[in-house]
């Protein structure tokens, strides 16, 4: 088992908590956090639409003010801290990319369903033409078998991926399958390893902790857990109890921990809790930025919320399938004054 003493920290706050804003981010709000966690050292913070570069729109929520100027206004305030972005191709194109580049970004992570890494390869060999350190996200782990990811893993890694992560995006991974799937990354695979997960079952912390464990060198968080569904594993967190567990972060405790509280807690829109959807996100294995569009169907419709997100767990849904949410909330809608 891989033991790195050496961990890199990514931090999401402002791409992953952009959900949980309804992607209303301002240049005030980021330039605040991206100089607090260049402050604090960290590596690399990432901006852009909670659904990446190109998200903007009336599918997943327009933005309150234009992705590029946010990148721009993060990578001024950073003197030693690099902006990533995220990518899905299909949501973002190249052109997007090559903006972000103009406006600051250096590290561009390509995110696909977990069985769709294909689509990826012109994207993956774009990033590293225009230099910028290219990473492959493999979104939904949990909904492929090991062998499955492992296959997927390899795809990027072969079209020049030079970090791969398992992502869990509903945060219903528990410690032993992500420890499972990271172990089989680390031994198929030559580049880095990373993990994003999300709280919505209370793991996010210990799943972080056994995907070190197994071998992962990027984890990443969100300050005060501020994300999609019930949100990251919290950034200031990570770097306490990593500390205590011997590894090396680079980040500074006392400054992470004064941006999460003195900045972001002070324009949350809400605290980031495991609320009865956020939990049933976890369970039924749903897609954690579906949380805000399934509270709008079910006051919509006037249907159960869990209901809706049961459903669609069983349905297997999965990220780019946001009108199914409506389509699901009318079923349940029509059954239930049918049953009157």
């Amino acid at each position: 088992m891989a033991t790195p003493s050496k961990i890199h920290i990514v931090d999401v706050t402002l791409r992953d908590g952009s959900h949980a804003m309804k992607h209303a981010f301002t240049v005030e709000q980021v330039k605040q956090v991206a100089k607090g966690l260049d402050k604090a050292g960290i590596e690399y913070l990432e901006v852009s639409h909670g659904d990446g570069l190109g998200g903007s729109s009336l599918q997943y929520g327009f933005s309150k003010v234009n992705e590029m100027e946010l990148i721009a206004a993060a990578a001024e305030v950073c003197k030693n801290a690099k902006v990533s972005v995220l990518l899905l191709p299909g949501i973002g194109v190249k052109e997007d990319l090559e903006e972000a580049v103009q406006a600051g970004a250096k590290m561009v992570r390509v995110a696909t369903h977990v069985t769709e890494a294909d689509v990826a390869k012109q994207h993956i060999e774009l990033g590293r033409k225009l230099g910028l350190k290219t990473v492959g996200f493999l979104m939904m782990a949990h909904m492929a078998p090991v062998e499955k990811l492992v296959e997927q893993a390899k795809l990027f890694e072969s079209y020049g991926a030079e970090i791969v992560y398992v992502t869990d995006s509903a945060g219903t991974l528990l410690p032993h399958e992500v420890k499972e799937r990271v172990s089989a990354l680390r031994e198929a695979l030559s580049c880095e390893i990373g993990f994003h997960g999300h709280n919505n079952l209370s793991l996010a912390m210990a799943n972080s902790i056994a995907a070190v464990e197994a071998g992962a060198t990027y984890i990443d968080g969100s300050l005060r857990c501020l994300g999609a569904g019930s949100g990251n594993t919290q950034t200031e967190v990570m770097v306490a109890v990593f500390e205590r567990l011997g590894y090396e972060t680079g980040v500074k405790l006392y400054p992470i921990m004064d941006v999460a509280n003195e900045i972001v807690a002070k324009w949350m829109p809400r605290p980031q809790e495991i609320t009865g959807s956020s939990l049933i996100m976890g369970y039924s294995g749903v897609y954690s930025s579906f949380l805000l569009h399934t509270q709008d169907a079910a006051k919509k419709f006037g249907v159960d919320e869990r209901d809706i997100l049961v459903e669609l767990g069983k349905r297997k849904a999965v990220g780019g399938q946001e009108d199914f949410i409506y389509d699901i909330a009318a079923q349940l809608a029509k059954k239930k004054t049918a049953i009157r």
